[in-house]
């Protein structure tokens, strides 16, 4: 049996004692591995520095390396996230309707753990532990597979994970780490429907594709982030400059920077050289479309391409469009389904936005950045979910559970 099949089959034996597992003891343990990871900062930093130095030997851009580096502030930022899963609500045993059928039956629909899930995730150390603080609270085991970029990183999270739980009384198993990072042990893990219940991948879009496309295990597919800024023309200008810096510059790495900003031509000569003015500061590459152009310093030609594109870096697609349907039409073209934005003062603009914008998060007057567990008050998240079948949008506790129907009866029996 190979170390896969070996840790899905103690996965599976380990989340058949958390379905059980009651919330005290897993709030115990939870707020236990906080202590723990803020006691081990210093290992921790250790390991993540070797991750470090291997990723610029490699040559990895600043922004990969942003997404990969740990510091004492973000290791204290983890910490703090598993001590908010454990302050949230336990959805494991809620029962969210009762009825009684023409059998005089009372059926009642109850939430219960998916099980044992596998998660195949890149560059991010923090995947590692919120994804273990969320599927346990929620009852689940988890098995990880972390790249091979954050592979020290990982080990030692989950080594300090798998001894707080122990230290708890609770099987280490719950949460495992493939060590093996090669893309023939991924491949597999798609394929381990014995002891996977699910499977989530967090990653760019070439990643979340191959387990779309190759796996057997049922898979939630999170998506790849290109997030729109619609500037109507009855939008608060300097109010639209400042999301849109916060958009593209505060974190162009993530999920839920912008990569696209349209805006409509009736503001256009006064909008684009303010926008252009404020994300020099970051030194943003512009590239415009034939209409925008004109109206920058310095700038690319934009491409078809660019307009698909998930950049994850300082760069920006601009496009000016004659209407709000035009807005709404290129988003639905070119988008993945992730975060929207409208900046307008129009009320019935706005509605028609959200109402007709295909996306798993549609905002007015906001930042595609607040698209995040934490910020939807979630605690850590699993994903970003962009599918529409059992979740959308960013994963908290209640999407890592499912349903079971359960039935009381007096000796009824089926005519």
């Amino acid at each position: 049996m190979s170390e896969l099949e070996q840790k899905g089959r103690a996965a599976k034996t380990a989340s058949r004692v958390l379905a059980t597992c009651t919330t005290q003891k897993k709030n115990a343990a939870l707020l236990h591995l906080a202590d723990q990871i803020e006691n081990h900062t210093q290992l921790l930093l250790t390991a993540n520095e070797k991750d470090l130095v291997a990723a610029k030997e490699k040559g990895t851009a600043e922004t990969m390396l942003d997404r990969l580096r740990l510091t004492e502030s973000r290791i204290a930022e983890i910490a703090n996230g598993t001590r908010q899963v454990a302050a949230l609500k336990d959805p494991v045993g809620e029962v969210t309707q009762m009825w009684q059928n023409e059998a005089n039956l009372t059926i009642g629909k109850k939430r219960v753990p998916l099980g044992a899930i596998g998660i195949i995730y890149e560059s991010r150390p923090n995947v590692t532990v919120d994804a273990a603080a969320l599927c346990f609270k929620a009852g689940n085991a988890v098995l990880l597979r972390g790249g091979s970029e954050a592979f020290h990183s990982n080990q030692a999270l989950v080594e300090v994970i798998q001894s707080a739980l122990s230290e708890r009384g609770l099987p280490p198993a719950a949460v495992q780490l493939i060590e093996d990072t090669s893309r023939e042990t991924a491949r597999e893990m798609m394929k381990l429907n014995q002891y996977l219940d699910v499977l989530i991948p967090r990653g760019g879009a070439k990643l979340i594709q191959t387990v779309v496309q190759e796996a057997t295990v049922p898979v939630i597919e999170t998506g790849t982030g290109n997030c729109h800024i619609y500037v109507d023309e009855a939008a608060d200008l300097e109010m639209a400059a400042r999301i849109l810096v916060n958009g593209k510059c505060s974190r162009p790495s993530v999920c839920n920077a912008v990569e696209t900003l349209l805006v409509h031509e009736k503001v256009a000569a006064r909008f684009l050289p303010l926008a252009e003015q404020a994300l020099s500061t970051f030194q943003v590459e512009l590239r415009a479309d034939s209409q925008a152009a004109p109206f920058f310093k310095k700038y690319t030609a934009a491409s078809d391409e660019d307009f698909y594109t998930e950049f994850l870096d300082y760069i920006l697609a601009v496009k000016v469009v004659p209407s709000l349907d035009e807005a709404i039409a290129h988003i639905n073209q070119y988008g993945t389904g992730h975060s929207e934005a409208i900046i307008t003062n129009d009320y019935f603009a706005s509605q028609q936005f959200q109402n007709e914008v295909d996306a798993a998060a549609v905002y007015v007057n906001a930042s595609t950045r607040f698209t995040d567990g934490f910020a939807f008050g979630f605690g850590a998240e699993i994903g970003i979910s962009t599918q529409k079948l059992h979740a959308r949008g960013p994963m908290g506790l209640v999407e890592l559970t499912s349903n079971k129907y359960i039935i009381l009866g007096q000796g009824q029996i089926r005519e």
